[in-house]
């Protein structure tokens, strides 16, 4: 059942034929893509997995193989003899043991790891039960059976082709017999195992490699220096500066240096390794191959801050459990002055207004902060704290106010081009600029978070904030950092939320600045009247109309006025307001005329719509979608999105006595109102016009708007943003945030930050392989950061891909150090060192041109040498026996390399077997010895048909 199971899976992948079939190519793989497919097949009481192994992607190596002239043989059997490639730098095992040109092979292993086929009978049971399926199915893929146990990867198989065996044979011992470390012992294996009964025997081809390793790399310095943790306040902040991240490793991410020296064709008796004398000099050799060993998860800095700011997001503190008791959390009357502050402000109520201002309330918590954590116990010192808030708000330090405000109104408008491909990442990322004052925010957290207390300095540092905003706002001064204008919904909510309340603050300025103004100033209709550009100068928003006692200008004496002037319906309310004084205007509207009236029409000066944010915008779509489609909801609905046209309305009645919804919509949204070219009764050619057919729809809300409208300018109409309330929304906002919903909001901008750090790092060292990294970076962060609750998975593998660049570009540093590349002087050579480094980085093993005579060589040779010296400088005596015969010398140079830790060697031949009239076939055995591994494996063909 067994042999029969083989065979299915054999015809099921469909393998026979598919190595008879292929023309031998010229050229051996040295790379490719493998796969595998997988079968489960059972046998007694044992159960194994049988894998295919193929090349799916051949390489484009194809120099230097010979035709060997048997095209009758497998694959397998005919680059038995080749010596390209001998010692591949990445492929499987079963590939660099056996034969180095396998294109597939088919591996039987016993599926659990107690399964082990340790007997020899049993071993013996599956060999005859695989050659017999090879022989049934006439399959020439080699067949592999894994026996003892999988820690020791021992094989043995067969691949069978017509009139052609290879048997496949392996020895695995822990500990080496002395007669077999040289090549003299191992020469004798192989002319023993062959037999050949030819005289003399054929020349045997040897290709041998020394493989050397480098850990201590003495007289050499990790050039990352640790940062300075105290040099950060003192202003010589080096690597730590507060808005910049840290870069580097903090240890060598290079741990090894692995050189391999090889011989790839030697004869038989040219060369002469024993026990006693060996001719094997590593400068000697004619190829000289190196490979680096990178540090397990070196520590580098970049890494280690997104790592610990990452885990602040899954914290569950709040910032009053952090920092003890709440700064307004107070016994007695004080809390109620304190949370009740707001209503009673509004509420007409004889309450003195500077004891309950915010900025009172804003100096009691200080003082209960104090009182409850006390002064020592802060997380952060006044140093530190006053360091950043500097860097946070530079023009905190000009005392004077009106350098003070223009220096926070121009650093609000400072954006660097919009075609600067780094500074418009943030609208991928969903981050903020990075000249921005949230970017900055995010930078010093993630530094506080690492150097500086942790979650408490995070939690402390951003209750200093919100006390800074509160303090802004009361006293009307600009945050830096935010351009100018309603809050831009590609940054994350909390920048959102910063430039919502910087336009608060904006608003309300200026509507303090409007009450300190003059009375003619503040005079609509000398504006309008007599000096135009007065009024342009003045503010073209409706708050620098406006004072305080006519913001919320709805009192009953004024309605009754405006229905006194007859504007409730009829032509009779059309007529006298032609009578109304007009206000509210901000210039003449070019050529444009009332249509009635016939004087000039005038723009009027309006309220600007209100700023929201992504999260207002969403409550506002799930209030109105919660209307429903019935018709009373969507008249309510309709009502609600056209406040702001109802409000345009009134200013423009207010502006424009007398005039019509035709002039309105004339003015407002030119393409509902069309002009043609008419005969009239006098046969002249005049143009009339008319509304639009959807401004003529029944029940259009344009004309029910134009109806209820009354003639009132914007300074006297209920603001459409109410700047007090929604500043406190957003103060509100910022205070309830925990340390791990500040550190979810200024994610984005930390990658953002990390992103534009290794791109500057990148281009210092101008790494092919980083770039492509970098940019897959990009890509992915944007498609994950997008979102706004992305899942922690999929940011940790982007920040685990950073991670990786960063590991990469120290690797890039470290080498460049070792083999000196910026201090070569020789322009040509510093090119070849730094295509060279380049390459270690990228291939898993790097040939060094001209071997140890070329440039690298010649570094690699001295690194050796200083490792070797340093332990034990060598005697005077030793130096003058180098300058001895060249013999002598060429000992000498030995002893400047250490003992090999590895040996391979490869012997071949081609010889009948098993009888002298037998085919010649080709033979291999392969070699390798270190401190605790010899391993030999064998492939040796027989002839099946003259034997």
């Amino acid at each position: 059942r067994f042999i029969s199971k083989i065979e299915e899976v054999l015809n099921d992948w469909k393998l026979i034929g598919i190595s008879s079939g292929k023309p031998l190519e010229k050229g051996i793989f040295t790379t490719g893509t493998w796969e595998e497919k997988s079968d489960e097949i059972s046998f007694a009481d044992f159960k194994f997995s049988v894998t295919h192994h193929y090349l799916v992607q051949e390489p484009s190596d194809k120099d230097g193989k010979e035709e060997l002239g048997e095209d009758a043989l497998p694959l397998p059997m005919q680059d038995l003899l080749c010596i390209n490639n001998d010692f591949p730098p990445r492929a499987h095992c079963l590939v660099r043991w056996y034969v180095y040109g396998l294109r597939e092979f088919v591996v039987i292993a016993p599926a659990a790891n107690n399964d082990a086929v340790v007997s020899e009978s049993k071993c013996n049971l599956l060999l005859s039960s695989v050659s017999i399926a090879l022989g049934n199915t006439g399959c020439q893929v080699p067949l592999f059976v894994q026996i003892h146990h999988k820690w020791r990867r021992m094989y043995v198989g067969e691949c069978q082709g017509p009139g052609v065996r290879t048997d496949f044979e392996m020895v695995h011992l822990r500990k080496v017999p002395s007669q077999y470390t040289h090549l003299s012992g191992l020469l004798d294996i192989f002319k023993t195992k062959i037999g050949c009964p030819l005289t003399p025997l054929p020349p045997v081809s040897i290709a041998i490699r020394l493989t050397f390793v480098l850990q201590d790399w003495q007289q050499y310095f990790w050039p990352q220096q640790p940062p300075d943790i105290d040099a950060l306040v003192g202003g010589e902040v080096g690597g730590l500066e507060f808005g910049k991240l840290p870069f580097g490793a903090c240890e060598d991410p290079i741990s090894e240096l692995h050189l391999a020296t090889a011989w790839p064709h030697l004869a038989e008796g040219i060369v002469v390794d024993n026990d006693v004398y060996s001719d094997l000099d590593p400068l000697q050799a004619p190829q000289w191959s190196v490979r680096v060993r990178k540090a397990d998860n070196p520590q580098c800095l970049l890494g280690d801050f997104l790592t610990e700011f990452f885990k602040l997001c899954r914290r569950k503190e709040s910032t009053d459990e952090i920092l003890g008791r709440s700064a307004f959390d107070e016994e007695g009357k004080e809390v109620a002055d304190i949370t009740h502050a707001l209503s009673k402000l509004t509420e007409p109520a004889p309450v003195p207004i500077p004891k309950l201002s915010v900025t009172n309330m804003v100096h009691s918590a200080k003082k209960k902060i104090r009182k409850h954590r006390g002064v020592d116990e802060s997380p952060l010192n006044n140093d530190v704290l006053n360091t950043i808030l500097l860097f946070l708000f530079p023009d905190a330090a000009d005392k004077l106010a009106d350098v003070f405000e223009n220096r926070a109104s121009t650093s609000a408008g400072n954006n660097p081009p919009p075609e600067n491909e780094d500074y418009n990442l943030f609208s991928q990322f969903k981050s903020a600029p990075s000249d921005s004052l949230t970017y900055k925010l995010a930078l010093c957290l993630c530094m506080i978070n690492f150097y500086h207390g942790g979650v408490k300095g995070v939690a402390h540092l951003w209750q200093e904030f919100v006390l800074e905003m509160r303090y802004r706002w009361e006293n009307n001064y600009l945050i830096p950092g935010l351009a100018n204008g309603s809050p831009d919904l590609r940054c994350c909510l909390l920048h959102q939320k910063l430039q919502m309340l910087n336009c608060c603050i904006e608003r309300k300025k200026a509507r303090d600045e409007g009450k300190r103004g003059s009375a003619s100033d503040r005079s609509p209709g000398g504006a309008s009247g007599d000096n135009p550009d007065k009024e342009k100068e003045f503010g073209k928003s409706w708050e620098s109309w406006s004072d305080s006692e006519e913001e919320f200008f709805e009192c009953l004496s004024d309605t009754e006025d405006l229905k006194g002037n007859g504007q409730e319906n009829g032509k009779k309310g059309a007529k006298e307001s032609v009578n109304l004084k007009p206000e509210g205007r901000l210039h003449p509207h070019g050529k444009l005329m009332l249509l009635h009236p016939g004087e000039p029409l005038y723009v009027p000066i309006t309220q600007e719509p209100a700023p929201m944010t992504e999260d207002l915008l969403e409550e506002q779509s799930e209030v109105l979608a919660k209307l429903g489609t019935s018709a009373e909801g969507a008249h309510l609905r309709a009502r609600m999105q056209s406040a702001c046209l109802l409000s345009d309305m009134e200013s423009f009645k207010a502006a424009n006595p007398g005039c019509c919804l035709e002039d309105f919509v004339r003015w407002y949204s030119p393409r509902d109102y069309i002009e043609e070219e008419v005969v009239d009764e006098k046969g002249n050619k005049v143009i009339r016009g008319e509304l639009s057919a959807r401004m003529k729809i029944p029940s259009n809300m344009w004309v029910e708007a134009w109806e209820t409208a009354k003639p009132v300018p914007a300074r006297r109409q209920k603001r459409l943003f109410d700047d007090t309330r929604e500043a406190e929304k957003v103060l509100h906002y910022l205070a309830v945030q925990k340390p791990a919903d500040l550190a979810r909001h200024l994610l984005p901008c930390i990658i953002h930050a990390a992103v534009l750090k290794v791109k500057e790092e990148e281009a210092l060292e101008d790494i092919s392989s980083v770039k492509k990294i970098i940019k897959q970076i990009i890509s992915h962060s944007s498609k994950v950061l997008r979102f706004p609750s992305p899942e922690d998975k999929k940011l940790e593998e982007i920040i685990a891909q950073i991670m990786s660049v960063e590991a990469i570009i120290a690797r890039a540093r470290s080498l460049k150090a070792k083999f000196g590349v910026e201090k070569c002087e020789n322009e040509e050579e510093k090119e070849d060192l730094q295509r060279f480094v380049n390459s270690l980085l990228e291939q898993p093993e790097v040939s060094v041109v001209g071997a140890g005579r070329g440039p690298a060589g010649s570094i690699i040779h001295k690194l050796f040498v200083n490792a070797q010296r340093v332990p034990a400088v060598p005697p005077l005596e030793e130096e003058l026996r180098r300058s001895g015969s060249q013999e002598e010398r060429r000992q000498g140079l030995q002893s400047e390399f250490p003992p090999p830790t590895g040996r391979e060697v490869i012997l071949r031949t081609s010889v009948p077997r098993p009888a002298p009239y037998s085919k010649a076939l080709p033979q291999r055995m392969y070699s390798v010895l270190t401190r605790e591994d010899f391993r030999l494996a064998g492939a040796f063909s027989a002839d099946t048909t003259f034997f």
